[in-house]
């Protein structure tokens, strides 16, 4: 059986702040550890399909150096949830819609139960933001971006060190 690389979904409501900003970063920092890991993004809400992440989350990350702008957000889709092996939600709020829908699609018949294994906060792992939720900035100010992108790096570092310190969790045969 040929391996084929880790799949991470990264979540928010909307899918034009939280998640593309973690998307982006997981995937400098996967790159630079040289690991095998797809990173995606996708929203738990329609509010902003085939549209590009916020200008001014752009912007900020620009400055950082990161490009955000070949993104296009889209809602979470049935598929996902079998496609990808660990799906990390920005927030409570999502963790728990993210609950929510697995949990109905369980109890239809359409997923096995191991599915919820599969979630998580972003900060799951993260010493510096212990399973705190990225807000969102969506609201609020250029500092509030600068903190989704602070965090979104400290999480990254941390999936990657949890990562290189269980490498079995990277092996997947498909």
């Amino acid at each position: 059986m040929a391996s084929s690389p880790y799949q991470v979904l990264c979540v928010c409501l909307g899918n034009i702040c939280r998640s593309p900003t973690a998307e982006i970063v997981l995937k400098h920092y996967v790159k630079l550890a040289g690991l095998a890991v797809e990173i995606d993004s996708a929203g738990t809400s329609n509010y902003h399909p085939h549209k590009a992440p916020d200008v001014r989350t752009q912007r900020v990350a620009r400055a950082r150096g990161y490009d955000l702008s070949h993104l296009r957000a889209r809602q979470i889709c049935r598929e996902d949830y079998d496609q990808f092996d660990l799906i990390l939600a920005m927030d409570e709020a999502n963790l728990s819609d993210l609950h929510w829908k697995v949990s109905n699609l369980v109890q239809q018949g359409e997923l096995d139960e191991t599915v919820l294994d599969r979630l998580a906060l972003m900060s799951e792992h993260d010493p510096k933001f212990p399973r705190q939720a990225v807000p969102d900035p969506y609201f609020g100010q250029a500092s509030d971006f600068e903190r989704v992108i602070d965090q979104c790096e400290s999480a990254a570092q941390a999936w990657i060190d949890y990562w290189q310190s269980n490498p079995k969790i990277l092996r997947r045969q498909s």
